[in-house]
């Protein structure tokens, strides 16, 4: 099935890399909040987990020029581009991309030893078959005080049925499943976390219920109780 996976994903985005960032600025929002927001200390190590054409990662290695950047990708045509964009931007010295899996995700792949400070999903969690496991493994190599950061779509119930029926259908061409299952499991425990103000720091949501970011704790992620949710 993983190998399955990782030519899908080839097949994908073997013609897309060479356009990718330019179309998915239209509709992947939230990316640059969650990197302003990351406020990252000199030293801490982060690794994204679908690090794509390493768009994300260049902007947070210009944002904290003393952290410590790290990115993993099933496809060998994404990494590609990432290799040449890292390259051109003068930062190969401060970011490392390796290919592999979410599932099996550890510091081993980058040749380290050390575990990470902090761990990004980026628009990647909808596209990781088993993403629950991805998650797991993402906390498994984190630092005891380390923390998740994801930006995804979230149930996109605030679009309207036929909102998000069309949205649905055309992220069903690029193989991407929102998972509202994981919304409907962290909402709730979340909720507990908010300001008297109506702020949750743990999960916010877009406009429309189009994308979540969540901003979590090893802790507070093992809390979410991941293997109740339904697949």
């Amino acid at each position: 099935m993983e190998s399955g996976h990782a030519e899908l994903m080839d097949g994908v985005y073997r013609h897309q890399r060479h356009f990718y960032d330019l179309t998915r600025k239209y509709y992947l929002f939230g990316r640059d909040r969650l990197i302003r927001e990351l406020d990252l200390a000199p030293g801490e190590r982060l690794v994204e987990i679908g690090c794509g054409t390493a768009r994300n990662l260049i902007r947070i290695a210009r944002r904290y020029p003393q952290a410590q950047l790290f990115g993993l990708d099933a496809s060998h045509e994404m990494l590609k581009t990432a290799q040449l964009a890292v390259a051109r931007s003068g930062l190969t010295a401060r970011i490392k991309l390796a290919w592999g899996y979410a599932e099996h995700l550890s510091p081993a792949m980058f040749g380290e030893a050390l575990p990470f400070d902090r761990a990004l999903f980026s628009y990647s969690l909808s596209m990781i078959p088993d993403w629950k496991q991805a998650l797991n493994s993402a906390n498994r190599v984190l630092s005891p005080a380390g923390r998740l950061h994801i930006v995804d779509f979230a149930d996109l119930s605030g679009l309207g049925p036929l909102g998000a029926r069309l949205l649905l259908a055309w992220l069903a061409l690029f193989h991407v499943r929102p998972r509202a299952e994981l919304i409907a499991q962290i909402e709730p425990k979340a909720e507990k976390n908010a300001t008297n103000r109506g702020e949750n720091p743990l999960l916010r949501m877009l406009p429309g219920r189009y994308a979540f970011l969540l901003n979590c704790s090893r802790k507070e992620l093992e809390e979410l109780a991941l293997s109740d949710v339904a697949a």
